[in-house]
């Protein structure tokens, strides 16, 4: 089979790392980021800018697209809405045209924070009523690819988990066992309940559905049950054979943040009856972590 052109725009980031090791072997890889490294197959792109993205294409005219690049933090993107609608709106809208276009097949990913969590349980086609800033970026980025591309797929899902082995990433794990390491205690809510996903096996998701064909719209990835944050650090941190005293409780909304849902509890049905994905557990998720 002849390998296709995959362009991961967000390549250096937490996911992205974890993307391009995977889809080395069965695809021509390509690394999209803000500033161009010195790998031969660094390509810069700004996806807020039309221009950049517009010359990127043309450059490399891929096959394939998985667009990852985002502006995540949640906190910054509340006090800076401007900026963060021109990165998760405007930057999906611009990859969206060019993948129509080039006749690219997209994948896009997105959030759970476009549902606002005073419900447990979550399908794909339910009414989005995003809380946030960023929430809000995401519920642009989704009507806009939808329109622009309906042949895309847009994969949402409530928390990565997991090591980058860089810490310029947003990997929260990283962060977290450094800090166990040297004695630090860390709090967790214990008000907001997800159901998380390992990087590992959310990469291969998401490349699996960009090679299978087939799949476009919407679908929710994350494990079979949901957790609070403060048990899911719990179980974390037993596995790393961290002490359970440096794994604290937070019960209250943090003054100045962002607001989040509670419960971002993604339903998983269309996944695994669509597209013949195992849905993992809680346990699992954990393990791959560090596996």
């Amino acid at each position: 089979m002849a390998r296709k052109k995959l362009f991961v725009i967000g390549a250096r980031g937490f996911l992205g790392q974890h993307v391009v090791r995977l889809a080395e072997r069965w695809h021509d890889v390509w690394r999209g980021e803000r500033t161009a490294s010195a790998s031969p197959n660094s390509v810069q792109i700004d996806i807020s800018d039309p221009t950049s993205v517009d010359w990127a294409f043309q450059a490399l005219r891929p096959e394939r697209v998985l667009l990852l690049a985002a502006m995540s933090d949640i906190d910054a993107c509340e006090k800076s809405p401007a900026a963060a609608f021109a990165t998760n709106a405007k930057g999906p809208e611009n990859v969206a045209r060019a993948c129509a276009r080039f006749g690219a097949r997209l994948l896009f990913t997105s959030t759970a924070a476009v549902f606002d969590g005073r419900k447990h349980g979550y399908r794909e086609d339910d009414q989005r009523s995003p809380l946030s800033v960023y929430g809000k970026t995401k519920e642009a980025a989704e009507d806009l690819v939808a329109e622009i591309l309906p042949s895309a797929i847009v994969l949402r899902f409530g928390l990565v988990i997991g090591f980058a082995g860089m810490m310029s990433t947003n990997a929260m794990l990283d962060r977290v066992v450094a800090k166990w390491k040297n004695g630090e205690a860390v709090e967790f809510s214990t008000r907001e309940s997800r159901n998380p996903i390992d990087a590992e096996s959310l990469a291969q998701i998401a490349v699996d559905m960009l090679a299978l064909g087939g799949m476009e719209g919407t679908y929710h990835v994350g494990a079979s049950e949901s957790v609070s944050r403060f048990e899911l650090a719990k179980m974390l941190a037993k596995r790393a054979g961290i002490s359970a005293d440096l794994v604290c409780p937070q019960d209250k909304i943090v003054p100045g943040r962002a607001l989040r849902g509670e419960d971002h509890f993604l339903l998983t049905e269309k996944i695994e009856t669509e597209c013949g994905f195992p849905v993992p557990t809680i346990d699992q998720v954990v393990e791959r972590c560090f596996s």
